[in-house]
């Protein structure tokens, strides 16, 4: 055999021999792939069901149940009220699924807070053991500012899913509005006295540049022209420098 035939001979081998570690390497990645897909399931939707039944059906399926905290709900006590991964999730074999399960409705006697301060009605819910919740308000005529008018939940519930309670309070009465006028082209002392006059605010002034414009006059305005104000509004005047 000649040196060229040997040469031929050997490189033939080698590409054999690299074809067939390359199959053997495909077959590896493929096989592994199948015995991880073979130890991963869907996970079930088990919140709602009683901690017993949600336990069975986990470790029949090769995972366990981990129990990271209770909370108070309308569910009964020891239902499970969330978990985690959620349910249709693909998850592997062997792990944990942690679960938060029912302590039923909190036993509360919700103290009366109406008509009262909402530093009062702060004061008598951590004194039984509750917290203040959302604060929402509203103007109301003939009331006193920052007065309890209406509280989620009642008074004397005792069934609560939440250590929370809701308060609406009165801003008292709205104050007077106006619409605000257009003070273009004004200088800036008649502005002043026709807002002075309303009992708004005095302006915020800010000076600017504008070519034409005299010395004084308002050249922009904020809010806008026939805009609702109040005595709380924030009004602001571009005066030519």
């Amino acid at each position: 055999m000649t040196f060229r035939e040997r040469m031929r001979w050997f490189f033939r081998m080698a590409l054999l021999l690299f074809v067939l570690a390359s199959v053997a390497f495909l077959s590896a990645l493929m096989a592994m792939r199948f015995a991880i897909q073979g130890r991963e399931f869907t996970m079930p939707n088990v919140v709602g069901m009683p901690a017993a039944q949600a336990r069975q059906i986990l470790q029949g399926r090769g995972v366990g149940m981990k129990v990271e905290d209770r909370i108070y709900s309308r569910d009964p006590v020891d239902t499970v009220v969330r978990q985690s991964p959620v349910p249709n999730m693909r998850v592997k074999i062997g792990q944990d699924v942690r679960v938060l399960l029912s302590l039923g409705p909190q036993q509360a006697n919700i103290p009366e807070l109406e008509n009262q301060s909402v530093r009062v009605a702060q004061v008598e819910l951590l004194r039984d053991g509750m917290q203040l919740g959302e604060v929402s308000s509203l103007y109301l005529p003939a009331s006193m500012p920052d007065t309890v008018v209406q509280q989620d939940p009642a008074p004397g519930t005792t069934d609560a899913t939440s250590p929370h309670v809701d308060l609406l309070v009165t801003l008292g009465s709205r104050p007077p509005a106006y619409v605000m006028p257009g003070f273009y082209g004004t200088n800036l002392a008649e502005a002043e006295s026709k807002l002075a006059a309303a009992g708004l605010k005095l302006p915020k002034i800010t000076l600017a540049e504008v070519p034409g414009a005299a010395h004084g006059d308002i050249v922009g305005q904020t809010p806008g022209r026939g805009e609702r104000v109040d005595d709380s509004t924030v009004i602001e005047l571009q005066v030519a420098e």
